[in-house]
């Protein structure tokens, strides 16, 4: 079964074929919502929105620990995750797509792993490569199966949200080498890596970074959602063709 999680501009998947809902405890506390559940191409998916439904779950208060088990312990093979970003490299604009291929995690407080506490050994993850190589793969060969452009790569920061960056942090963010900019692959990208779910991102690029482009003066936040409601479609049309 492949999991998606949506995120800002995406609370449904509108070419899932509902069979129900299921609301999941957990031991990390209780997800964003229910987990909705049914078929594409009559393949079983389930979708979970990661800021709740109604999008009521800012990026730093997201239990990710709960979303990410709640998946894996109903049966996830893959999760595909989609969010929007802000595009710092100068060859993305708003409105494109891409496949991050790396992260810089520049989030602090946030519960980052299930080998937490007295009663738990530590436990190091591999994370040399944060996004699963085979996973990434399928959806790069599935955007090109539905002629949707993507790009192929590039690196994802995540920062601690939920306000937007300032323009000098995007200066250091690009200094640092990063691509986009967003607020929630982490560490969700992290425990599914730690339950040995494969796991990759799709990134909806909703408007350019502070101090990049038509942001250069502040960010219109208003002509986001414009954006997304669009980009989101092609988003959407990846993940059905990965279903094929």
């Amino acid at each position: 079964m492949l999991a998606v999680i949506g995120g800002s501009g995406l609370s449904q998947l509108e070419n899932l074929e509902t069979s129900h809902r299921e609301v999941l405890r957990t031991p990390y506390g209780e997800p964003s919502g229910a987990v909705t559940f049914g078929r594409i191409r009559g393949r079983p998916v389930a979708f979970l929105a990661r800021h709740g439904y109604g999008h009521i779950i800012p990026p730093h208060a997201v239990n990710y620990r709960a979303n990410v088990w709640a998946l894996a312990r109903r049966g996830a093979e893959a999760i595909v995750a989609i969010a929007a970003v802000g595009c710092i490299r100068r060859d993305l604009a708003p409105g494109d797509l891409v496949i991050p291929h790396q992260i810089i995690d520049y989030t602090w407080g946030r519960k980052s792993t299930y080998h937490d506490g007295l009663d738990h050994a530590v436990v190091h993850v591999d994370f040399t490569e944060p996004f699963d190589g085979g996973l990434r793969e399928r959806l790069l060969e599935a955007a090109k199966a539905a002629g949707v452009a993507v790009g192929d790569a590039a690196v994802y920061a995540a920062t601690q949200g939920p306000r937007l960056e300032t323009a000098a942090e995007i200066d250091r963010l690009e200094r640092d080498g990063a691509d986009v900019v967003g607020m929630t692959l982490m560490p969700e990208a992290a425990l599914a890596r730690e339950l040995s779910v494969p796991y990759a991102a799709i990134n909806v690029v909703a408007n350019y970074a502070a101090g990049r482009a038509d942001s250069r003066d502040g960010i219109r936040i208003a002509a986001i959602d414009a954006v997304l409601a669009g980009a989101m479609g092609r988003a959407r049309a990846v993940v059905e063709s990965l279903l094929s």
